[in-house]
């Protein structure tokens, strides 16, 4: 559908603990502007993107805000959500809020603020499917042969490494669909959620795989971190 518009839903409610920083993860700063910031242009990099929900403590709205306002860059931040008690819950704070502005056939694009390397190709990999689909999740094939474990921590069955995949960000979903895939797991099945396409697989949407990226790394360890400040540090530099 041409006429879709598309809704990016970015999270940025969680803590950073596993890097071991004063401040959120995607807060800090490299070339003057914060992850998210970084991460929302990067979004909007895309000519489709221009509508951005963001999930985030009150504390840090008003920074978010003022630096995409003095960022010049193309997008519009709708509104603000609540982190909920888990990414699903956010995720769901964030469709609400989506309730009478996007169309049951619009799509909502779900994406990490800790995934700032984002391209546009993979991103209209993403929208161009939910042409055709319900939904749409990058993802990366696996290198290593995964084996399944028991309990007792003995290896007891071989996964079939060709059929085995690693899910990325974004994932894109019809709204209306995936608004009702929520809705159904509430308010306790929910807070099982591990990944966002798991409520629209779990509702039998039609949810397509495209090509994700080894560039889109999310920054969880203090070596994604270092990364991080490499990558647009050298981004600057070349340019």
């Amino acid at each position: 559908m041409k006429d879709q518009a598309v809704y990016a839903l970015i999270l940025s409610g969680g803590t950073g603990l596993r890097c071991a920083t004063d401040v959120p993860k995607q807060y800090l700063k490299s070339t003057g502007k914060m992850m998210i910031t970084h991460c929302m242009e990067a979004l909007c990099s895309s000519e489709r993107v221009r509508k951005l929900v963001i999930i985030a403590d009150e504390t840090y709205r008003k920074a978010i805000e003022d630096e995409w306002k003095s960022s010049g860059s193309r997008g519009e931040i709708l509104a603000f959500g609540e982190p909920g008690a888990n990414r699903q819950l956010s995720i769901w704070n964030g469709l609400k809020l989506l309730q009478g502005i996007a169309a049951e056939g619009d799509i909502v694009l779900v994406h990490d603020a800790a995934r700032p390397f984002v391209t546009a190709a993979l991103i209209d990999r993403c929208l161009n499917a939910c042409a055709d689909h319900e939904g749409a999740m990058p993802v990366l094939p696996m290198k290593d042969t995964v084996y399944l474990t028991g309990a007792d921590g003995r290896v007891n069955g071989l996964l079939e490494r060709d059929r085995v995949v690693a899910g990325q960000a974004p994932e894109a979903f019809l709204y209306g669909k995936y608004l009702a895939a929520n809705e159904s797991l509430l308010p306790e099945k929910i807070l099982s959620i591990r990944g966002s396409s798991e409520p629209a697989i779990l509702a039998g949407m039609d949810v397509v795989v495209v090509d994700g990226d080894e560039k889109n790394r999310k920054v969880t360890t203090p070596t994604d971190l270092e990364n991080y400040y490499g990558h647009f540090q050298g981004e600057e530099t070349r340019n």
